[in-house]
């Protein structure tokens, strides 16, 4: 077993210092550095004339880093759509030496050891560290021959293939499956007299659920367990318990398992959920109604299906004042005005069943969604570690 040869940053990378002369009526793209290796992008394009000190230009397969987030990983390939955009000071770039291909250098960058090595180029105080250029270029890698390296990039972006189309087929399954469970939920394929003629009755929402909510007076010497909703109907989350010392609010309401919430304040972005098990018994303040259902009439998870698209979040925003402000609140008649279709009960338990099989196929997915995501970090951990850098 042997290592790949040790070689100098500075060996490999040349400082590029062409400064921008910018014409004043021409736009420029200026250039961001996401961080932990996630790209070399366009934050938006900005008029020479409004270019109040001096800019270098950048070019397309350049490496550019952050002087401040090098070390957390905002350093990449700038590419060919950035060509000729420009950069403060703050953003060096640099070519590459002959014996150093541009694009295993884009892998690199992207790697654990590689943040490592920035970390250890820079200097300072809280706030104000930076990576320091000469130590940078004195940091060295083991890098193999250019043969190599094009063998090693061409694997790697084989690889980065792989998982973009593992997304893409997850992705896919759960857009269908969804898809699914609305036009089962909706039927919007059938007139109004095809869907009365198969039971189903055009009603409000007030008529199988109705507004419930349980206060408690706020006691100083209690906390009271305490939950948010996420947005985009995905459910509720944990937050940290309201201590009855320290709120302004006077009454707190308990929640129930199996009661529909809502965020009156982010209905418009899919504040709905159902509440689980785990839940019950938790409080909120009075910005989250709280919804009985009769089970004689409707399930619960049938309802919730109604509240699970963009479409059905923008109706109800419409349907309230102040459309766009951020601020509006749904109010709780409106949502038990709300008209739709409801079908035989055991029509309702068809979707619930359906509304489960999608729950579990996006519960198994995320585990597989979680391996996906981490193949390529580890991959190039793998590669690029010290360890990983030997050959026979």
């Amino acid at each position: 077993m042997s290592r790949w040869p040790m070689v100098s940053l500075g060996e490999l990378l040349r400082r590029s210092n062409e400064t921008a002369i910018l014409d004043f009526n021409t736009e420029y793209h200026e250039v961001t550095i996401r961080l932990w290796g996630k790209g070399v992008f366009s934050r938006g394009r900005v008029r020479g004339g409004d270019v109040g000190t001096s800019r270098q230009l950048v070019r397309a397969n350049q490496l550019i880093l952050s002087k401040i987030d090098a070390r957390n990983g905002a350093i990449g390939i700038v590419p060919p759509e950035l060509d000729g955009a420009i950069v403060s000071n703050d953003f060096p770039s640099f070519e590459f030496a002959e014996k150093l291909d541009s694009s295993f250098m884009g892998w690199l960058v992207r790697s654990t050891p590689f943040v490592e090595l920035c970390k250890a180029a820079s200097e300072g105080t809280t706030n104000r560290v930076r990576i320091k250029e000469d130590r940078f270029l004195t940091q060295q890698i083991q890098l193999p021959s250019l043969e190599k390296q094009q063998i090693i990039v061409a694997r790697l972006n084989q690889l980065a293939d792989k998982v973009r189309q593992v997304k893409e087929h997850l992705d896919a399954a759960e857009n269908d499956a969804f898809r699914l469970l609305i036009s089962m939920a909706t039927r919007r394929d059938l007139s109004d007299e095809q869907r009365k003629s198969m039971g189903w009755k055009e009603t409000a929402i007030g008529d199988f659920a109705k507004l419930a909510l349980s206060p408690v007076t706020v006691d100083a010497n209690e906390n009271y367990p305490n939950i948010g909703i996420y947005s985009f109907a995905k459910g509720l989350f944990e937050k940290p318990p309201i201590e009855g010392s320290r709120t302004s609010a006077k009454t707190l309401y308990k929640i129930r398992n199996g009661q529909f919430i809502y965020s009156r304040l982010f209905a418009f972005e899919g504040g709905y959920a159902l509440v689980p098990p785990e839940f019950d018994g938790y409080y909120v303040s009075n910005e989250f109604p709280t919804f009985d259902i009769d089970l004689e009439k409707a399930t619960s998870k049938f309802l919730i299906t109604l509240f699970l698209t963009e479409q059905d979040w923008q109706e109800l925003a419409r349907s309230s004042k102040g459309v766009g402000d951020r601020r509006l609140r749904i109010q709780p008649e409106k949502i038990l005005h709300r008209k739709i279709w409801l079908p035989p009960l055991r029509e309702q338990e068809r979707i619930e069943k359906m509304f489960d099989a999608y729950q579990a196929l996006k519960n198994k997915h995320t585990g597989i969604r979680e391996a996906n995501q981490a193949l390529i970090p580890a991959t190039l951990e793998r590669l690029f570690s010290s360890e990983g850098h030997q050959h026979g």
